[in-house]
């Protein structure tokens, strides 16, 4: 079973899609000389947000832009003379093959892997709704420019944090390329270590909740720098910071700041980080020391317990906070020869664990790394003030989207029995397709023809749920549908199952190393315990195709902007060397900006139409070309 992701439709093949199928098709033809029987399918990833901001672009249904770049696509394919199985092709955006995935959707529901919670999302105010991370740009609104605000919003939850030690675990056994493997261990991010409680000071208390009255609880991978803690940090939502903030305006609006900053860890790393004194104290359970309770703009509440134990001298974070606002730093770890600590080369003592020892702990002082964890583990443990904890960084994979175009999420809200699964015999639940989205908000909380239907369970009136599942869903599973695609009683069919077993082998870019790739091992651990399939991964081979790039040419606006122009219309200038010196365009003859070699891609509009190659040299000469000009895994320009 080879295959190739399947491409989203959006108008022409690039390149980029010309290797990754070719690179393909070579091991097809190659296993199929060598007497197997090869399946090589192909499909279309249909949904998601491009097609929707495509529609609202062009003024026409996104079903409709869709289908006529199918078409298109397809054409080109088969131009190429892949050996593809066209008989099996599929489009996710067909409710035949999106019911299987309400299906799965509800079972999973009663059975308590799916739920649902409030979750933090970018609310855009003008265009009333919600943005992906990426649609949010210096805090504002891609389209309206407005300003983002964070709001809590009912949604969908699949507990993958349940399946943590299982997709950590099976990465061992793929035969994948080890940059990938790694990037999956980290995003899954198991670290030991220990639950520490501070103890809320006894003139610190007021105005705190029952719940958190007694003591702040805080998460650390290093308990043997405890006695190097110099002050805690808790998230704006934290309730000390709330207590804190009655009456005090500066720390009010600090948390307001703070609650609509980025959700985005990625953002959190590279951030100015910034905090304001609470004015509380809690006590440091093995020394007794008050230490300052600070609010920062680094520390999330989403986040285990939404509170850090600081150690500046230690930690890079910590270290940066601590010097921008005086807060003192306590080496506590030396390493075994000694030398001064020097503020200036302090990262000779952060996050070091060989070849060290205590300093400056009491009791624990000339212990290793992991005598002294264990040590004070025990000691913590002793006094109820700890405990030893193995966490992941994982979190749980939030499905609910508020768009249009995607697989509707098939429950239905009813005053008297609450949310409730749409039985087997009513799915699919269709999505309307003739709609043309307006980019103010979901259609489909506008079509009362959609939500309005009767309660499964009391046959009460009640309403569809409007959001839309994130198109990850759809992807998660195909390569099982590529195996009996017309089956009309489940998923897959179980002896087409039985007979392909997991995909041989998977090529596609590096880019899905961590979402896509993570997803599909989740999706088929679900399949598998709810007996639809008998592996525990989907992919047992994986090739990362190197990147297709291309010089990139532009003209800049008096805005600052670029206005980028395609390659074919350019004429170049080349020294003795053969290297381009000078570029103009060929419609005026004027002068355009040589910008460097890049990915192929619509936004620098660098990207070469294979069809312009086949019709050249002929669709072979193509093939050849991108099979001989680099090595699979390497950038090909």
């Amino acid at each position: 079973y080879c295959l190739s992701m399947f491409p989203y439709p959006s108008g022409k093949l690039h390149m980029g899609h010309v290797r990754n199928y070719t690179i393909g098709d070579v091991r097809s033809r190659f296993k199929k000389m060598q007497g197997f029987n090869v399946l090589q399918p192909m499909g279309w990833d249909a949904f998601g947000m491009p097609a929707e901001n495509a529609a609202i672009h062009h003024q026409v249904a996104p079903s409709k832009w869709t289908y006529e770049n199918i078409a298109y696509m397809r054409k080109q394919l088969q131009s190429l003379g892949f050996a593809l199985d066209w008989e099996r092709e599929i489009a996710t955006c067909r409710p035949e093959y999106y019911r299987w995935e309400q299906l799965l959707f509800t079972k999973l529901f009663e059975k308590g892997i799916v739920y649902k919670k409030l979750g933090t999302v970018n609310w855009d105010p003008v265009d009333q709704t919600v943005l992906a991370n990426e649609q949010v740009i210096d805090g504002r609104g891609w389209r309206s420019g407005a300003l983002v605000e964070k709001r809590e919003i009912p949604m969908y939850y699949f507990k993958i944090t349940d399946y943590a030690e299982q997709l950590l675990a099976d990465l061992d056994g793929l035969d994948w390329p080890e940059q990938v493997k790694t990037m999956q261990r980290n995003w899954i991010g198991k670290s030991r270590g220990m639950t520490v409680r501070f103890q809320v000071a006894a003139d610190s208390r007021e105005g705190l909740p029952e719940s958190h009255r007694e003591f702040v609880q805080v998460y650390t991978t290093r308990p043997d720098t405890l006695m190097g803690a110099t002050y805690v940090a808790v998230a704006a939502e934290h309730p000390l910071a709330a207590a804190a903030a009655e009456g005090n305006a500066e720390l009010q609006n600090f948390i307001a700041e703070c609650k609509a900053g980025s959700v985005a860890e990625a953002d959190m790393a590279t951030m100015e980080k910034k905090g304001l004194p609470t004015g509380r104290f809690v006590i440091n359970p093995l020394n007794g020391e008050r230490l300052p309770v600070w609010v920062a703009n680094y520390v999330l509440w989403g986040y285990g317990d939404g509170a850090v134990m600081a150690v500046p001298a230690h930690d890079e974070r910590d270290f940066e906070f601590a010097t921008k606002y005086g807060l003192p730093k306590k080496q506590v770890v030396e390493l075994i020869e000694p030398q001064p600590y020097n503020e200036a080369e302090w990262q000779e003592w952060y996050g070091a664990k060989e070849n060290t020892r205590l300093i400056h702990s009491g009791e624990f002082d000339g212990l290793d790394f992991q005598t002294a964890f264990d040590a004070i583990g025990a000691k913590l443990q002793q006094s109820g003030a700890g405990e030893a904890k193995t966490q992941y960084r994982l979190r749980d994979w939030g499905i609910s989207r508020q768009r249009y175009w995607g697989c509707p999420i098939p429950i239905v809200h009813c005053d008297t029995c609450g949310d409730v699964p749409v039985p087997a015999e009513q799915l699919p639940v269709v999505l309307p397709e003739n709609v043309v989205p307006d980019g103010m908000g979901s259609p489909l909380a506008k079509m009362p023809e959609f939500y309005e239907t009767a309660c499964p369970k009391c046959g009460g009136a009640a309403k569809r749920e409007t959001d839309t599942m994130d198109t990850f869903m759809e992807s998660s599973w195909y390569f099982f549908r590529y195996m009996s695609p017309a089956f009309s009683d489940g998923m897959v069919k179980p002896e087409a199952a039985q007979y392909w077993g997991a995909v041989d082998q998977y090529i596609g870019g590096i880019e899905h190393a961590i979402l896509h790739l993570l997803y599909a091992r989740f999706f088929t651990k679900l399949m598998r315990d709810e007996g639809l399939v008998k592996v525990d991964e989907p992919f047992e081979r994986l090739l990362t195709q190197g990147m297709v790039v291309c010089e990139t040419y532009y003209r800049e606006n008096a805005d600052g902007s670029k206005d980028w122009i395609n390659p074919a219309d350019v004429d170049l200038t080349f020294d003795d060397k053969g290297r381009p010196v000078s570029a103009v365009l060929k419609a005026d003859g004027l002068p355009v900006v040589i910008g460097g070699t890049e990915k192929m891609s619509k936004s620098k509009n660098n990207g070469v139409d294979p069809q312009q190659l086949i019709d050249a040299y002929g669709a072979d000469t193509a093939r050849l070309f991108m099979m001989f000009a680099a090595p699979p895994e390497q950038s090909l320009e």
